[in-house]
């Protein structure tokens, strides 16, 4: 089965909407780890930020308007209902047991914190970026990930050191250990009604599944999610900040960038396999959107 398949199979078994994050009276914020397939492993928002950690495996990450390959080491601090989502490039039947790292926080906790604790006000700044989510890099990341998973193994005073060291390690990460991956998200999903979600799941399956066609047609999908092409078209904008024709593009050309860098496919292939019918555009496209040409970013 084609991997593209195998990542929508997956996530059509995936119910996408709100997640509701759990309190723990012995904690005032959550850490948790988790695996895949898993109930924690699906297209959500919610309040809280997140700082997420991948520590085994590749795959596609959507986080707001962004659509992008990632693997193991990535770190990401999404911000108050931004909607994300991780899918493992799972073989049928296959589990990853720990995947992810994930620390959660409520707005209402680091506001109750700042005004208790004025130096924790500095995080201030970084919480407003994250609502176009940030991916960290570099020394930032690899010590930001040291204290995220010391945060799980500690209790106490301990535990709140490795709280507040994370935070301050990503307000002050500099500017090239941080990039902001997509606009600043100011579309609610609950807005929308707690079918937007798994609409757009749905819609999400149907491009992975036919992500390799030439002729993968809106109308198709709309089809496929028993919506009008028009009124899905703007449905889809609308909640997920990304235009069809845009998500698609995307996904081709973030596929095409990880078989030219893991395969040793003719970039002509590599075109064909990701649905583009005319290598001219693809290549210009390529160049649009990575800002230099297949051959280059194969190394």
């Amino acid at each position: 089965m084609p991997q593209t398949e195998q990542v929508a199979h997956r996530l059509a078994t995936i119910q996408a909407a709100r997640e509701v994050v759990p309190s723990d009276p012995n904690h005032s914020a959550r850490w948790h780890r988790h695996g895949v397939p898993s109930p924690f492993s699906r297209w959500n928002h919610h309040p809280e930020y997140e700082v997420h950690l991948i520590t085994a495996g590749t795959g596609w990450y959507v986080v707001g308007d962004c659509i992008d390959v990632f693997s193991a080491g990535q770190l990401v601090l999404v911000g108050s209902h931004v909607p994300h989502h991780w899918i493992s490039d799972l073989a049928p039947g296959e589990r990853l047991p720990e995947r992810d790292v994930v620390f959660q926080f409520h707005p209402q906790w680091i506001d109750r914190c700042a005004d208790l604790l004025p130096e924790v006000g500095a995080a201030r700044a970084l919480l407003r970026q994250s609502r176009r989510g940030i991916e960290f890099s570099g020394p930032t990341r690899d010590a930001a990930a040291e204290r995220l998973q010391a945060i799980g193994v500690t209790e106490g005073a301990a535990r709140l050191g490795h709280i507040f060291g994370l935070l301050g390690l990503l307000s002050d990460a500099p500017d090239g250990e941080r990039r902001y991956l997509a606009a600043e998200w100011s579309t609610s999903l609950d807005e929308e009604g707690t079918g937007a979600a798994d609409r757009v799941d749905l819609a999400f399956g149907y491009i992975f599944a036919h992500l390799g066609d030439a002729d993968l047609r809106l109308a198709d999908t709309a089809r496929h999610v028993g919506m009008s092409e028009s009124a899905f078209s703007r449905y889809f904008a609308r909640v997920t900040g990304v235009t069809f024709a845009d998500t698609v593009r995307r996904l081709r050309l973030a596929q095409a960038g990880k078989l030219l860098r893991g395969t040793t496919l003719p970039v002509a292939a590599i075109a064909h396999r990701v649905g583009y019918a005319n290598l001219s555009n693809f290549n210009r496209q390529f160049r649009a959107h990575h800002g230099h040409t297949p051959r280059t970013h194969r190394g």
